[in-house]
């Protein structure tokens, strides 16, 4: 599980360079979450756009990034392809999460 991070205007971009986040990898993508995220701005953006599947155990885990951050930080999603979104619709998680439809749109509403 391979993530690329970069602080961007007032928030932590962190890419997934992964098809899938599921069971198999659940555990490390956690683990690098929590490398990527520790200290930083208050807004982390995860961008899934390379991301075409992702099961309960994928879904706990981005659960779980957002709990390490806090309540003081937020963890907003961002290019779900159809269905990564519709696994987030699902589970009713789009009432946790802010997910926007591409980063370019997650970065104007940082900008605004």
């Amino acid at each position: 599980m391979f993530l690329s991070s970069k602080q961007h205007g007032g928030a932590r971009v962190v890419t997934v360079k992964a098809e899938r986040i599921d069971a198999a990898v659940a555990i490390q993508f956690k683990e690098n979450m929590r490398t990527e995220t520790d200290g930083g701005p208050e807004r982390v953006i995860l961008d899934l756009s390379e991301v075409s599947f992702i099961d309960s155990s994928g879904l706990g885990a981005i659960v779980a990034a957002m709990k390490h951050l806090g309540a003081d930080r937020r963890l907003d999603l961002a290019g779900l392809s159809p269905m990564v979104e519709k696994v987030f619709r699902l589970t009713r998680m789009d009432t946790v999460f802010t997910l926007f439809p591409s980063l370019d749109d997650a970065m104007t509403e940082l900008g605004g």
